[in-house]
């Protein structure tokens, strides 16, 4: 017993050791890597998704762009009843997002059914800054990703996304993002979904983590969790290299999403990628990034 314990400690002390820190992170990578000019290419959607679509990387087809309270109704009718995800252009961890269905003659989200009124005046609040911190902001209208069957039979609500780290052109960790009840079907960490670590070699999923305990299955749906091999998985990765080749960023964090219709489409970029992926994977980054500098 007293040997098991001594390897625990030993393992806990080791990953301790090798996780790197929001300061260090900043100031060994973000702040080094990434000019402040370029930012905007991944704070901004709209600007991330043009960069995607000049550089052939797959992503959910654009609909429309609403710049002004103005221009809204207009741009809402062009939707022509078409399933839909509406975003604001600088929302961070999913904040803002809604996603619509049209059906039995009217909008829904889930099973609550939206007024045309309500879904405008949802934009109204993006451009006002509502999910920008106060800044005025656009709004992306664009097709609604229908969750590949393979996640679906994890938890059928929401659109979970794999979350793969680059530096300099090298993919270093990649996390399944998995939503729950809880996260009301969004994919982000901090709002509830679990994440779930991935083999980078092979596609393999390890093991759950939901912030604050391993889990071996999904909180709701009582699926495993571990053991999954993902669908597309060359491609992911292939994806994942051709993004992160479209930016002048050299540290980021790719978020990916698993069509059923069309495969792997990149969701968006993220220029200050969070930690968390570390304690999903049970190994730090440091070692990682110390491993491609020697």
């Amino acid at each position: 017993m007293a040997g098991v314990m001594k390897q625990i400690i030993r393992k806990w002390k080791s990953l301790h050791a090798n996780v790197l820190g929001i300061n260090e992170r900043n100031l060994r990578l973000i702040y080094p890597l990434n000019e402040r000019k370029d930012y905007k290419l991944a704070d901004d959607k709209i600007i991330t998704k043009q960069i995607l679509i000049d550089a052939g990387v797959p992503v959910a087809d654009l609909i429309t762009i609403v710049q002004s309270v103005g221009n809204i109704a207009q741009k809402w009718a062009d939707v022509e009843k078409r399933s839909c995800a509406i975003k604001p252009a600088h929302g961070r961890g999913g904040g803002g997002i809604l996603v619509v269905d049209y059906r039995h003659g009217g909008w829904y989200k889930g099973e609550r059914k939206l007024s045309d009124g309500e879904i405008c005046r949802h934009m109204a609040n993006i451009i006002f800054g509502v999910y920008s911190f106060g800044n005025d902001d656009r709004v992306l209208i664009e097709e609604k990703i229908v969750p590949h069957h393979a996640l679906l039979e994890i938890y059928p609500e929401g659109v979970a996304d794999l979350r793969i780290i680059v530096k300099e052109g090298r993919l270093l960790q990649a996390m399944l993002r998995i939503p729950t009840a809880k996260s009301d079907g969004r994919a982000n960490l901090h709002q509830g979904a679990i994440g779930v670590g991935v083999d980078l070699n092979t596609g393999r999923t390890t093991g759950g983590y939901d912030g604050h305990h391993y889990i071996d299955v999904h909180p709701d749906s009582g699926m495993a969790l571990q053991g999954i091999i993902l669908p597309f998985w060359a491609a992911s990765l292939e994806i994942a290299k051709a993004t992160a080749n479209a930016f002048p960023l050299k540290y980021l964090g790719i978020d990916i999403a698993y069509d059923e219709r069309k495969g792997p489409l990149v969701l968006e970029v993220n220029v200050r990628p969070g930690l968390e992926i570390q304690n999903v994977n049970r190994q730090g980054l440091k070692a990682l990034v110390n491993q491609q500098e020697t």
